[in-house]
């Protein structure tokens, strides 16, 4: 079977499977996560000055700094990179397996901070559904379908508890449409709207839902929006020209190499990765979906093999981790869905790859927002310096020599 390089469009009963699994119900350094603001029991200190700015209908709010993050630091002469890994979470809806609720308490448990790239409309109740304007559809029209009020409740909840763990919510728009008539043929226009409109459902869900008693989210959407990744990995090129215009910093629609990254239309440009595929001769996307399609290639495949596939996904991305780890310090991108396929191996297998990973030395389990911060803190040269760096190549000298005032520019040049 050929890799997997992009993500295919998702077929019927994987969206299906989608809509269904929510329809139908910190930042780690060294062996300890860096948690400098915690209460007992490990919950975040609430607001010192205690002031909630409430903003526009009360669905979202100003409370202050986001616990749990790190200051980004340049890094010194002769000091070798920290292993960034980020975790994603494309949808990101809670049901009733609560899958939003594992992993965000996996992330405390293993100082983890994660990026949840939430769909605007699973905070739009399904009786409200009008109110999205699909570019290129009809109104309410939606390839993932709308929640229950009762789930968009509780994805509000685990939203709300997740930025105040330290992770970050980022988007994955709206609808989830791939194909054709999808995502690819929008125009930057049209990627304006859908942006927008992704925006609107989160800061007016009170409006929409008549939660009027809920607590508010506690930050500023607008200015927290600041990256996000496409309906199966299509509609980059013009998407990064609409991003680029509405205050995003960073993309992670493309599908690459386990590269340190670049920019591209003025954003960090930080795409899946091509990791192995153990005991295939293939390399395949750093997410769950990649995985099934070129195992199952269904949701719902063989109960016997559903063991090997777990532990083919899981030693497929900690061989992809060990060759950044011991080679050239490239981020780890990894990328899921919140779902069961296959009896739900490939949440096992991440859960496992986290608990494994972000507790070694020098490895920093960070949201992309937290990683954007440290790209943005480095000197530009030292960047080019990296980006020379192929996958898994270790600098022949060691990183003292390599990351040194006098050779910042000259490889790189």
């Amino acid at each position: 079977m050929a890799a997997t390089r992009r993500r295919p469009a998702l077929t019927t009963a994987v969206l299906a499977a989608l809509a269904l699994s929510v329809a139908a119900a910190g930042c780690s350094g060294g062996n300890s996560p860096q948690r400098t603001e915690e209460s007992p029991g490990g919950a975040p200190k609430a607001n010192p000055q205690g002031k909630v700015q409430l903003l526009g209908d009360g669905s979202t709010s100003l409370t202050g700094r986001q616990p749990f993050q790190p200051t980004p630091h340049k890094l010194k002469p002769g000091q070798k990179p920290p292993q960034f890994v980020v975790f994603s979470w494309d949808g990101a809806g809670e049901d009733s397996k609560k899958l939003f609720s594992r992993f965000r308490e996996a992330g405390r448990k293993y100082g983890a901070a994660q990026t949840y790239f939430l769909s605007g409309i699973y905070t739009l109740p399904e009786d409200e559904a009008k109110r999205y304007s699909p570019p290129g559809h009809a109104a309410g029209a939606s390839d993932i379908g709308y929640l229950k009020d009762k789930n968009v409740r509780a994805t509000l909840k685990q939203v709300r508890k997740a930025w105040l763990d330290g992770s970050e919510i980022g988007t994955h728009f709206n609808g989830h449409f791939c194909g054709p008539s999808g995502v690819d043929s929008w125009s930057v226009d049209q990627w304006k709207s859908e942006i927008k409109q992704a925006r609107w459902f989160v800061e007016h869900w009170k409006t929409t839902t008549g939660f009027g008693a809920a607590k508010a989210l506690p930050f500023d959407y607008t200015r927290e929006l600041v990256g996000g990744r496409t309906p199966c990995l299509e509609g980059q090129e013009n998407l990064l020209k609409a991003a680029s215009q509405m205050g995003f910093r960073y993309d992670s629609s493309g599908n690459g190499t386990q590269v340190w990254p670049d920019k591209r239309q003025g954003l960090w440009d930080m795409p899946l990765q091509q990791v192995p595929v153990p005991g295939r001769k293939f390399e395949t996307l750093s997410m769950d979906y990649n995985f099934m399609a070129n195992q199952s290639g269904t949701v719902d495949g063989s109960v016997e093999k559903r063991p090997a596939w777990k532990r083919q996904m899981r030693d497929g991305l900690l061989q992809g981790f060990e060759r950044a780890y011991n080679g050239n310090r490239a981020p780890m991108i990894i990328g899921n869905h919140f779902e069961d396929w296959n009896g739900g191996i490939y949440m096992d297998a991440v859960e496992h790859v986290m608990k494994t990973v972000c507790r070694k030395e020098g490895v920093r389990c960070v949201s992309f927002r937290q990683l954007t911060d440290w790209l943005d803190a480095q000197d530009p040269r030292l960047l080019a310096k990296l980006r020379t760096l192929e996958v898994g190549e270790k600098p022949a000298g060691g990183w003292r020599s390599f990351i040194r005032p006098s050779a910042t520019a000259a490889r790189a040049g």
